[in-house]
């Protein structure tokens, strides 16, 4: 199977990669990648001689063109996806999320190629605290920032296309990411690596808002099987009942450095903070019969740490940039 693979060299596209490397050898993987300050083609290391690499922009029509041409199925993980930073210029948001998934859409439609979207559950809004309410693939589109509105947008090109031209498409929302290769802006790289350098951790107000953590190798196995046995034109949510707020984040972090586990400082709360998250993934466990393998939270946290303090020299360069950007914010 000849797959390309958009934005592989970021973090749940670049733990992909790795993926189907690893257990599917007889895959030819082509990565394209802009080499954004959020791709990293270091990330890529293990496997470089296992696959193509383009770097590129999936707004490039040309470029898309010919590599969709040569290609099974595309899976389109390339996004702007860091809520601050689309708070602050919206605009390569509306460029790689819309304008980018447009191109994909337009060469798949011209080439009959399978195509798999990977988007997030940040296109439903968000949840109540109090309650057993979940996502569903039935919950009305409510975005409430500048990237999950164009996550939304990106979901809502795709539907169309299959309805108006018949390509072979699926969608999939899945919940908040974490483990190997993820970049030190987002919340738990950044405790962690605040953590490893003896700085308090940082909370953004009260720390209640919930997120539904899954740790990516569990999103990608799921990525491969709504691909493989997936119905053409359905979304599938992807979550692994990993509902935990920023404080117990931070709390149990404490706890793996031994530290006192209330040792961090609060923040100003972002603008527009989502309250909750939460995957009812019934529909994928049921008609695709996948499964998470990490399953305790806590276990999967400890193995990220362990990660980026061996891989020091991957997010160390990035490290002093995002911080001084957070500071500048009061974060």
């Amino acid at each position: 199977m000849r797959v390309l693979v958009t934005g592989g060299a970021g973090f749940i596209g670049a733990n992909f990669v790795q993926q189907t490397v690893a257990e599917r050898p007889d895959a030819r993987v082509t990565v394209l990648d802009a080499l954004t300050y959020a791709g990293d083609r270091s990330s890529l290391a293990p496997v470089a001689d296992r696959v193509s690499f383009v770097q590129g922009s999936v707004t490039d029509a040309d470029l898309v063109d010919g590599l969709v041409a040569d290609a099974d199925v595309v899976v389109h993980f390339a996004a702007e996806s860091h809520n601050d930073n689309s708070l602050t210029d919206p605009s390569p948001f509306v460029q790689t999320n819309v304008v980018g998934t447009f191109t994909l859409l337009e060469a798949v439609r011209r080439h009959g190629v399978r195509y798999h979207h990977v988007s997030t559950d940040e296109v439903y809004g968000d949840l109540p605290l109090e309650g057993g309410e979940r996502f569903t693939p039935a919950t009305p589109y409510n975005p409430s920032s500048p990237y999950s509105s164009t996550k939304a947008a990106s979901d809502l090109l795709v539907r169309a296309w299959v309805r108006s031209f018949g390509i072979e498409a699926t969608i999939s929302n899945c919940s908040n990411n974490y483990g190997p290769y993820q970049h030190v802006e987002k919340f738990i790289p950044r405790q962690v690596t605040n953590l490893i350098d003896g700085v308090r951790p940082r909370v953004y107000g009260a720390g209640a808002n919930v997120r539904d953590w899954i740790h990516v190798a569990d999103h990608n196995t799921a990525v491969w099987a709504i691909i493989e046995a997936g119905r053409v034109g359905e979304t599938y949510l992807i979550g692994a009942d990993g509902e935990t707020s920023n404080l117990e984040v931070v709390r149990t972090l404490n706890e793996l450095f031994g530290r006192d586990a209330d040792d961090f400082d609060h923040v100003a709360d972002r603008a527009g903070h989502d309250l909750r998250y939460a995957i009812d993934a019934t529909k994928l466990r049921t008609e695709l019969g996948w499964a998470p393998r990490f399953t305790d939270f806590r276990s999967g946290l400890a193995a990220t740490v362990d990660w980026y303090r061996a891989n020091e020299d991957w997010w160390r360069p990035a490290k002093a940039a995002v911080e001084a950007r957070y500071a500048r914010g009061g974060q």
